[in-house]
């Protein structure tokens, strides 16, 4: 995808995402309808363009619609050379926070490194060329990941 279009499927997220998405009228009554389900279709195909702009290779990109009472999310599984990404797009059910990432190990790492979020009024200001730095910084090489003790 262009970085034109993706920056429109970010605006378009952030429009969703300002919606109740758990409220689901239409054709299912045990499925993703309406904005939740243009949500979820738009999260997938902007995360897999997102993975391709950031040179991520092995890539998982999931959706999980939820139940009526939730958004869904979108989640993005990718590495690098030594690590890798893990973002997920949601509407949390408490607080503002929209997107998260972190950096971690393998595939199978469901823990990483710290936790980042991008605030929903953050998204709606942010340009696509500005999230690519943003989570690009993630990938610097081997990182040490520390325990809590």
């Amino acid at each position: 995808m262009s970085y034109q279009s993706q920056q429109h499927n970010m605006e378009r997220l952030s429009f969703l995402l300002s919606q109740d998405l758990s409220y689901i009228p239409g054709e299912r009554k045990n499925g993703p309808n309406g904005a939740k389900k243009t949500f979820l279709n738009i999260g997938k195909a902007f995360l897999r363009a997102l993975a391709k702009d950031l040179g991520l290779r092995d890539v998982k990109v999931i959706s999980n619609a939820g139940g009526i009472a939730v958004s869904g999310e979108c989640n993005l599984y990718g590495m690098w050379q030594t690590n890798g990404l893990f973002l997920t797009i949601e509407q949390p059910g408490c607080g503002d926070s929209v997107i998260l990432y972190r950096s971690i190990r393998d595939l199978n790492d469901h823990k990483g490194d710290y936790n980042r979020h991008i605030r929903l009024q953050e998204l709606k200001h942010l340009t696509y060329g500005e999230l690519l730095s943003r989570l690009s910084q993630l990938n610097r090489g081997e990182r040490t990941y520390e325990r809590a003790a």
